[in-house]
């Protein structure tokens, strides 16, 4: 059986050295793509590429307008925000039906998809990648396992995890759906009796409490993907379609050291999230009807009475009047992934990612479709220190890993470098390194030959 693939890279490269050849053909053949993509435009469809480029960058803006007006109003301008919405892409592709565009269309998308493909290939080869260290993982005598049986809709019992783990040793803290436990006490509990690792089936915010309580002791914590989403299993590379792998970590593992957040004495091992989202997930109803119970509450919490506003000290540095502030432990590859979608492509680099949004008309939220982390409305920021206010509020609502808490302000967001031992399977699927941003200026640098100095980090 193969090992972690952390090594690779998502197009067949080795991650541990650059190839300036390599490079500077994909970056030459990336500005080829570009000028074939400007003839296409100028040369080879005259005014119809220009239409193109005109009506696609409409469709986006009224598309991303009748989205505000869907989200942030009720009433009749919801409905125009929702047709919006629909017609919008609708019309384009009929305006480029009867105008005979596709070719161009077509030709268009196509030059700037490879620009776009061959750019990235040449930026992922002119610097080495980074794997994060693992270390030799000794196993554990006396390892605790807590498992949710509700997590993840019943991962626990579909996937057989307490008799898989009770086969490798491990004593497991069945949780009582109906009975609420400290699952941090019984980890200290756990502690006390003797356990040499502790480890958790379940959801995000559970795996933190528990990673807090493994990080005071120095003990090496094991994370199970039992939970919804398992953003962090994702990032550390385990198997979220079949957590059982994750239990080889206790006879054939490996170990890494991770950063471990802290929002004002609570550990998080992904986000802390501010303002709107943190808003909506305090509402009992979220958990049963999510789409429906953000889709009542955003007009108020965007434009009507319940707008909170967000102001912050990043590194001392003033971020003010936010509507959505995001902290996380480590920052996320793109900012224009603020969904689950994003991946932190390390958890070792001793940094906050900190992202703020600011959207309060049809206009701006236009401004964010087309220009995305460019955009004025969105604050991309990396920090060792966050420090959360909202006007003269005592206490605001925060989502610490999914979970919906309220906090003194100001809310302080710090990282713990290297605190955390997370014992994984040495066979893992590993972390893809995500596609590097394109930069057409280096671009332009290693089509000419020139020579690149790698960016401290």
């Amino acid at each position: 059986m193969g090992g972690a693939h952390t090594g690779g890279t998502a197009d067949g490269t080795g991650a541990g050295a650059a190839d300036p050849g390599a490079a500077r053909f994909f970056a030459r053949l990336a500005l080829l793509a570009v000028v074939g993509s400007l003839a296409v435009l100028v040369l080879a469809f005259g005014e119809g590429g220009l239409l193109v480029v005109g009506a696609g960058l409409l469709g986006l803006v009224l598309c991303a307008a009748g989205i505000w007006w869907f989200v942030a109003h009720r009433g009749p301008l919801r409905l125009i925000g929702a047709l919006l919405v629909l017609l919008a892409p609708a019309g384009v592709v009929v305006l480029f039906a009867i105008e005979g565009l596709w070719p161009t269309a077509l030709g268009l998308c196509l030059c700037w998809a490879l620009a776009v493909l061959c750019a990235r290939a040449a930026l992922r080869r002119s610097r080495p990648e980074r794997p994060q260290r693992a270390f030799p993982a000794s196993r554990p005598h006396r390892p605790v396992l807590i498992m949710n049986p509700k997590s993840g809709g019943g991962k626990v019992g579909r996937f057989g995890l307490v008799e898989r783990a009770e086969e490798r040793g491990a004593r497991v803290i069945l949780l009582d759906p109906d009975a609420p436990a400290d699952v941090a006490e019984l980890a200290r509990e756990a502690v006390a009796d003797g356990a040499d690792l502790l480890g958790v089936a379940g959801g995000d915010g559970t795996q933190a409490l528990v990673a807090a309580v493994a990080a005071e002791h120095d003990l090496p914590f094991l994370v199970i993907s039992a939970g919804t989403r398992n953003h962090f299993a994702m990032d550390l590379g385990l198997d979220r379609n079949d957590p059982a792998r994750c239990l080889d970590a206790l006879t054939d593992g490996e170990e890494l050291r991770i950063d471990l957040g802290d929002v004002s004495g609570r550990a998080f091992v992904n986000t802390v999230s501010f303002g709107v989202y943190a808003d909506v997930v305090q509402r009992p109803e979220y958990r049963d009807d999510k789409a429906g119970t953000a889709l009542g509450l955003m007009p108020d919490l965007l434009v009507g009475d319940g707008v909170r506003r967000l102001d912050s000290l990043v590194d001392g540095v003033p971020v003010g009047d936010q509507q959505a502030l995001l902290v996380s432990n480590n920052p996320y590859f793109s900012p224009d992934e603020i969904s689950g979608g994003g991946r932190r492509p390390r958890l070792d680099d001793g940094e906050l990612g900190v992202l703020g949004i600011r959207v309060e008309d049809a206009a701006q939220a236009a401004d964010l479709a087309v220009r995305g982390s460019q955009s004025t409305g969105l604050t991309v920021l990396s920090a060792h220190r966050v420090e959360v206010t909202a006007g003269d509020e005592a206490e605001i609502p925060v989502a610490v890993d999914g979970e919906a808490l309220r906090m003194s302000t100001p809310v302080v967001c710090t990282l713990r470098p290297g605190a955390l031992r997370v014992q994984v399977p040495r066979d893992r699927p590993g972390v893809a390194p995500p596609p590097p941003a394109v930069d057409w200026r280096r671009v332009l640098h290693l089509a000419l030959g020139r020579t690149e100095h790698p960016a401290p980090r």
